[in-house]
């Protein structure tokens, strides 16, 4: 009966179709009459024609009728020349679109202008916009002095897409040759179409009614801290190793958007449906799980959940020995990404399927090393002990070099307080040695792009970090350290674009913090003001939190409320030299000079026994007002590569120097006055 009743329907709407090209056609001879010359087909555009023009590509969507690019619903800022490079490839997909008719398109015969160059930025403007770069194009190759070619899959495939689709004029046999209608009837015609379009509506509307809606597409999920089922409460943290696993393997995958493991932590032990973390998280579904460990076995339970409907969609328990740890959680990523049903590309299916052997006793060591604290020198030293640990036990396994790596960067920064010139050596031979074991080591491209920026090679760190986002698109730590590129180079609105990006990925977690660090060096003060306070109100103890807000305060003109949050700050990070200098800089503001003195100080009775970071004693001097002695600093700085240099271009509280050319000059020679 159902299939009758379809049938019945599109005969219906094939008749309102050619009744409806002979009206139109008639129309047209009529019109042609009055205005005295024919017109084709194409001078006039049918009704519907405009249907399907919104093209999905990745995470993307483009409006060709708005005018709009889209990434997860968010509207991505993009000029109108890019937008139109980005239209004219994805409407001829797979396809080479030359050179020269982009710039026929872009700009008329009688403009004059550089094309090469022009076509150049404004390619490299989209490409931006899109996350990705030349070398390692997702969506838009480059064909060397002759054009561009569209190569993503279109609408979820490598095929046309609706809205090309869309563009090809049907040629039935009715369009071909329309029927000659008499201006008599007319109007019996005109009659006749509205009656049987009431009745097609009539028929769609009652039907909609009556059939079930069909199940949203998944797009998006979240994996749920697995339960540790085992007796032993110390294994805890090898259910949170397996959980940030999973997140890492399905993050790979483009079309789908994975919330990150510090947001999903907030549902541990929890009592709340499937559908309430669902919308709370704003994800169509849900991974949970549990896992238990007897000696060297390990079973894990798994399944995936339709966030709206609590609807079990697949569910599997595997057992696996320890030291087979990654090719359970490739089988498990992979169940997971063929039942979600996205875009799979076969790059992706190759990262999803790799696996290594690691010892049992080298992995225990590293993942302690991964869930370590690293608040103060000895927190890091500790965790770096435990990755030199792992790969003592195990020489093969390349992600104990990333962690140890990670861990060196650590050491080096403003905050812990060891020189960045013995430190980052040592990161360097680290992370050298983790690519020779394995290049496509997870994390390795996030170290290198780090690595390059330390080195002020900004084009390098560009590259690492776009390619990082190629390779792991939901990563959190790869938005962030892209965001901060974009900050360092003077591109804040844009680096701002990208944390809201990574908070999209980390609802509930810690990177607002960084946004606040982010907003404070935009000058947008009191949204970074705002947003450390609620971080810090959330996690008493982040001492970056307070941190940052003391800097938001002091630029905001409220030096004397910047002095509470510096001084928690100064007790969680064990008497960080670096939150000291910015201490400094709160009293002097504040009128409590005497106590600014004290605490510099303090600073020149550690430097005798150790190490200060230069930051301090820059942050100091310029907070006391002491330009001259703040340059003597900034060279000093300069010579160990320090940290703090990086913002030169930005910073707040360099604007006292901008004027001098001694600071134009520094800006120079670390390589900030250019355009990237």
């Amino acid at each position: 009966m159902l299939w009758r009743l379809r049938a019945r329907e599109m005969q219906v709407t094939d008749q309102v179709h050619l009744i409806s090209i002979a009206y139109r056609d008639r129309r047209h001879r009529i019109g042609e009459s009055y205005n005295g010359a024919r017109l084709s087909r194409g001078d006039f555009t049918m009704p519907g024609s405009e249907v399907g023009r919104i093209i999905r590509f990745g995470v993307f969507e483009i409006d060709l009728q708005s005018g709009e690019l889209r990434r997860d619903g968010l509207k991505v800022r993009l000029q109108e020349q890019p937008f139109q490079i980005l239209a004219m490839l994805i409407e001829r997909p797979g396809e080479m679109v030359t050179r020269e008719d982009l710039c026929r398109k872009l700009w008329p015969a009688d403009t004059f202008v550089d094309f090469d160059h022009s076509l150049n930025a404004a390619v490299k403007r989209l490409r931006d916009a899109l996350g990705e770069s030349a070398e390692t194009p997702i969506f838009i190759e480059t064909l060397a002095r002759r054009g561009y070619r569209f190569i993503a899959p279109v609408n979820g495939a490598g095929v046309e897409s609706d809205a090309v689709a869309s563009a090809v004029v049907p040629t039935p046999a009715v369009a071909q040759t329309p029927p000659a209608v008499g201006g008599g009837r007319l109007w019996l015609i005109a009659i006749a179409v509205c009656a049987v379009a009431i009745v097609a509506w009539g028929w769609r509307q009652w039907r909609h009614q009556t059939t079930p809606p069909a199940a949203t597409a998944i797009r998006s999920l979240a994996v749920l801290p697995l339960e540790n089922l085992g007796r032993d409460p110390s294994q805890e943290y090898l259910a949170d190793a397996m959980t940030e696993e999973l997140i890492g393997r399905l993050s790979k995958i483009r079309s789908l958007r994975v919330i990150s493991r510090t947001s999903t932590m907030h549902f541990k032990h929890t009592q709340l449906s499937a559908p309430e973390i669902a919308k709370t998280l704003a994800v169509d579904a849900i991974v949970e799980g549990s896992l238990m460990r007897e000696g060297s076995q390990i079973r894990v339970h798994a399944q995936l959940i339709r966030g709206a409907t609590d609807e079990h969609l697949w569910s599997e328990t595997y057992d696996r020995q320890l030291e087979d740890v990654f090719a359970l959680e490739s089988a498990i990523a992979q169940s997971i990404a063929s039942k979600v049903e996205v875009s799979v590309t076969w790059e992706e299916r190759a990262r999803l399927a790799a696996a290594q052997h690691v010892s049992p006793e080298a992995y225990e060591s590293y993942l302690k090393g991964m869930f370590g604290k690293d608040y103060t020198k000895a927190d890091v030293e500790q965790r770096a002990a435990y990755f030199e640990d792992a790969i003592r036990k195990d020489p093969t396994f390349a992600p104990a070099y990333v962690g140890l790596a990670a861990a060196y960067g650590s050491l080096g920064s403003p905050f812990v307080g060891a020189r960045p010139d013995e430190v980052r050596p040592k990161m360097i031979s680290t992370l050298r040695k983790a690519l020779e074991l394995d290049p496509g080591t997870p994390g390795a491209n996030l170290m290198l792009a780090e690595i390059y920026g330390n080195q002020w090679q900004w084009a390098g760190s560009g590259v690492e970090y776009r390619r990082a986002l190629a390779l792991n698109p939901s990563d959190v730590g790869a938005h962030l350290g892209f965001s901060h590129w974009l900050l360092v180079q003077g591109r804040t609105e844009e680096a701002i674009v990208w944390f809201q990006r990574a908070r999209e990925l980390d609802p509930l977690g810690t990177v607002d913090s960084n946004m606040g660090w982010t907003l404070f060096q935009a000058r947008h003060y009191d949204e970074a003001i705002r947003d450390l306070r609620s971080v810090a109100a959330v996690s008493p103890e982040d001492a970056y939190a307070h941190w940052f807000l003391g800097f938001a305060l002091i630029a905001n003109g409220q030096p004397d409320q910047a002095i509470a949050p510096l001084e928690k700050a100064r007790s969680l990070s064990g008497g960080s030299p670096a939150v000291i200098g910015v201490l400094v800089r709160a009293y002097a503001h504040a009128g409590r000079r005497t106590d600014a003195l004290r605490l510099l100080d303090e600073l020149k009775r550690r430097q005798q026994t150790g190490y200060v970071p230069t930051a301090a004693f820059v942050n100091a001097y310029l907070g006391l007002g002491d330009n001259e002695q703040a340059f003597a600093w900034l060279e000093r700085a300069y010579q160990e590569k320090a940290e703090i240099l990086q913002y030169l271009k930005v910073h707040p509280f360099f604007d006292p120097l901008r004027g001098d050319p001694r600071f134009a000059n520094l800006i120079h020679r670390v390589g900030l006055d250019q355009a990237l």
